[in-house]
């Protein structure tokens, strides 16, 4: 009995973290344009200044100068044509890289995963709509929590014990039926293509290798959380890992599908 308890305890801080940051996060959207730009730049920025501290945790000046410049470079980047946002984009990667003493590669690959993943919500934002914004955020969503939910009351084998202890193969699955569940969803009342399932559950698949990779990387330095900014979940890093694979993983592909399918 004391194990089961144990095993939600934490349900209803993660709840109440998780109720602010939906409102936050749908005002945001909502609203688009600058406040959008800005709530990503934000968002941006302090990915960037706790993956400083979680590589090099001896530099604190050096994270919030690399996140000051993150957010920056994230929040200008949409202003300018694609040609010239890219090379910014990959900027702050290149500056850390030379700034840092240890685990600069990691630094380098993720601070353009981080950048990219930005540019690419504040594009579908603005090029589709709240509509489609609100799409991409539900599928990393439904695999969130349908993953989480019946990863507890399932359980099973582990996904990947090493990297992350608490992942099993039914959360993993699970969280694929959500997506697939969000994307049948905007089938029936978008007029896109059935296609979307199948393009929602891909995007479901790389928001969890987003958070595979961020977990690789806090058991790589031996920590748990990527920071204490957000009560019951750690760090924005540990909260959006899903959203940046998933956010990066359409901005490569949605060129070549014609997203959204059906309709693009």
């Amino acid at each position: 009995m004391k194990a089961k308890t144990e095993k939600w305890a934490d349900l209803a801080v993660r709840l109440t973290s998780s109720a602010a940051m939906v409102l936050v996060g749908l005002w945001g959207i909502w609203m688009g344009g600058h406040v959008f730009h800005a709530l990503v730049a934000l968002i941006c920025g302090l990915m960037i200044w706790e993956l400083v501290r979680m590589l090099q945790p001896q530099n604190r000046s050096l994270a919030v100068q690399l996140g000051l410049l993150g957010g920056a470079v994230a929040g200008a980047s949409i202003y300018l044509p694609v040609g010239f946002a890219l090379p910014i984009l990959i900027a702050p990667a290149l500056v850390g890289f030379g700034q840092l003493t240890q685990n600069r590669a990691l630094y380098m690959v993720f601070t353009v995963l981080v950048l990219l993943a930005g540019f690419g919500m504040m594009s579908v934002r603005d090029d589709l709509g709240f509509g489609w914004m609100l799409w991409l955020v539900l599928v990393v969503v439904a695999t969130d929590v349908v993953g989480y939910f019946a990863g507890r009351m399932i359980g099973g084998p582990k996904f990947w014990p090493r990297v992350s202890p608490k992942k099993t193969w039914a959360g993993t699955a699970f969280g694929w039926v959500g997506a697939a569940a969000v994307g049948g969803y905007f089938v029936a009342t978008t007029g896109a293509g059935a296609q979307l399932i199948g393009v929602s559950v891909a995007v479901s698949m790389a928001s969890q290798m987003g958070d595979i990779a961020e977990s690789a990387i806090k058991r790589r330095v031996g920590i748990k959380d990527s920071s204490s900014l957000i009560p019951g979940h750690g760090g924005l890093l540990d909260r959006f890992d899903g959203m940046l694979g998933a956010a990066v993983f359409l901005l490569i592909i949605g060129p070549f599908i014609g997203f959204p399918p059906g309709l693009g």
